[in-house]
């Protein structure tokens, strides 16, 4: 279906166009209809789909300018508040809505004074409630609630402030909720707060065709020098690293740097502006790394990403396959490199029940044997380092964030879990 299909305020249409989109995503196709009706909404879709544009795009539609906050948008991490928000900013250019965003790790005051004028408002959990508490944030006139990467918020422990959150809300709004897999939690909450929710799954399938698929089966004082072995062997590339925990993203990250290869690490555990200023560097890079748990890489849609190494392998199919989606897009081909040790075999299992995935098994390469430092000295360890342009730098971390997530587990919150080019039809995967 074409962009100009949908009949929507020629403004909206002008901004799109000018973003160089042309085509609908599946998910934008079945979700952009039905929420123009007025309809509650469950889409199941992965990071990349394009669900951002599937509600915010009908919320531009439908909403008016200079009446209060609207439209509340939550999602689970800083990074992904501020990909929505830059994302529906670009969709309103030609509208006069003020669109505000609204997170952790940084002063509230500014935030209060733009949230006085704002008709859209997309926030972390903690933060939201917040300014619920200090009466700083006014949601009655909120016709639009939507809650982003849901099974995040649930993983992540945010699931008791989004229900304070809700309850704040009037019942006579539209609710939209998204979510890459779906857990008893979610399903739960879909029951409780939907009424008559339409369910719009876009199909998660991985491109055979594209996308080559290997593991090593080695032990795990060579799994270090395996993975220098394999970035090297494609230095012009784009990569992202998979890891656990915090701790290992940080060790993973400075032993690369130490190999000269331009790592660049992200969690929760950093500072939003280490954070943000670490995506935009990537975006610049050639040949560059990106270390990441799953937390912190949720919802950010990184293009050209040409290789995705599981340096630990996820607990589940589900995972596994939101993690290799990253690469072999739009007709590019890649590659998903998982590095299995005798920790990882159990999960790995779990990973092959999904019978539809080919994972084929790669012989070990002559290995040149470097040394993986683990550091003792905390202080040492407190963030990672990475080369800005040819120089190391220091990176420091720091809890910082969503405050009241952080005060949940303020050791290891990602790894915890509770049970443009403008080619012509271009696909819009905002």
């Amino acid at each position: 279906m074409k962009i100009e299909d949908l009949n929507l305020k020629h403004s909206i249409t002008k901004a799109i166009n000018e973003l160089g989109f042309t085509d609908l995503t599946e998910i934008q196709e079945k979700c952009i209809p039905e929420i123009l009706k007025g309809k509650d909404i469950f889409g199941q879709s992965s990071t990349g789909s394009g669900k951002t544009a599937a509600f915010g795009v009908p919320i531009l539609e439908k909403i008016e300018g200079h009446k209060g906050i609207q439209a509340l948008v939550l999602t689970p991490t800083r990074e992904l508040c501020c990909q929505v928000t830059d994302a529906i900013r670009s969709f309103s250019r030609h509208l006069e809505f003020r669109i505000t965003s609204v997170y952790g790790g940084v002063g509230i005051e500014p935030q209060i004074d733009h949230l006085k004028r704002a008709d859209i408002v997309i926030g972390t959990p903690g933060r939201i409630l917040d300014h619920i508490n200090r009466r700083t944030i006014d949601l009655r006139n909120v016709k639009f609630f939507v809650l982003d990467e849901a099974d995040k918020m649930f993983e992540m422990g945010f699931i008791d402030d989004v229900e304070k959150i809700m309850k704040n809300i009037s019942e006579n709004r539209q609710t939209l909720l998204f979510s890459a897999t779906l857990p008893s939690g979610v399903n739960h909450l879909i029951k409780k707060h939907l009424k008559s929710p339409i369910t719009i799954k876009s199909q998660i399938h991985v491109d055979k065709k594209l996308l080559k698929q290997v593991y090593y089966d080695l032990k795990s004082n060579i799994k270090f020098s395996l993975l220098v072995h394999l970035i090297n062997k494609n230095p012009e590339g784009l990569a992202i690293v998979f890891c656990g925990t915090r701790r290992e993203v940080d060790l993973l990250s400075t032993n690369l740097n130490a190999q000269k290869i331009n790592a660049i690490a992200i969690h929760g555990g950093l500072t939003q502006n280490r954070r943000l200023h670490a995506i935009e560097i990537l975006k610049g890079k050639k040949g560059a790394v990106l270390v990441a748990t799953d937390v912190a890489a949720r919802g950010l849609d990184i293009k050209n990403v040409s290789h995705v190494y599981n340096y630990d392998v996820p607990k589940t199919s589900e995972d596994y396959i939101h993690r290799i989606g990253r690469t072999a897009r739009a007709g590019n081909e890649g590659d998903a490199v998982t590095l299995l040790t005798e920790r990882d075999h159990e999960n790995f299992r779990r990973v092959l029940s999904d019978r539809t995935l080919q994972i084929h098994k790669e012989e070990i390469p002559q290995l040149e044997n470097i040394k993986f430092e683990r550091f003792n000295d905390q202080r040492r360890h407190s963030g990672t380092s990475y080369r800005e342009h040819g120089s190391r730098e220091g990176y420091r971390g720091s809890r910082g964030g969503d405050s009241r997530g952080d005060r949940r587990d303020p050791r290891d919150r990602d790894n915890r879990s509770r049970s443009s080019s403008h080619a012509p039809r271009k696909r819009w995967n905002n």
